[in-house]
C-alpha cells in the first residue's frame, strides 16, 4: 500500500484546493464557449472595459465561492478572454 495514501479529509481539502486554483479561468472558458455569454461579455466590454469587466468577474468569483488569495497568479490560462488570473487557496 502506498504509504503517501491521505485521510479522507485531506483528501477532499486537496480536490477542492486543486479547483480553486483553476476557477477563474473555468469561468471565462465558460463564457468564451456560450455564444449568448460571450455576445453578452463583449456588450459589456465595449460599455465598461476590458479590465474593469474582467476585474468584477474576477472578485464576483472570489466572493460567491468564499475564496482567499493564494500568493501566486495564473500567468497562462486557458481561457483566451484573460491573461492572467488570480489564484485562490
Amino acid at each position: 500500500m502506498d504509504s503517501k495514501v491521505m485521510d479522507l479529509e485531506n483528501f477532499i481539502k486537496r480536490v477542492i484546493s486543486l479547483k480553486n486554483r483553476t476557477i477563474t479561468d473555468e469561468i471565462f472558458l465558460l463564457i468564451q464557449h456560450d455564444r449568448d455569454l460571450m455576445q453578452n461579455y463583449l456588450r459589456l466590454v465595449e460599455n465598461e472595459g476590458l479590465n474593469q469587466v474582467n476585474r468584477q468577474i474576477g472578485k464576483a468569483v472570489k466572493k460567491a465561492y468564499r475564496l482567499n488569495d493564494d500568493e501566486i497568479r495564473e500567468d497562462d490560462p486557458h481561457s483566451t478572454l484573460i491573461r492572467s488570473h488570480q489564484i485562490f487557496k
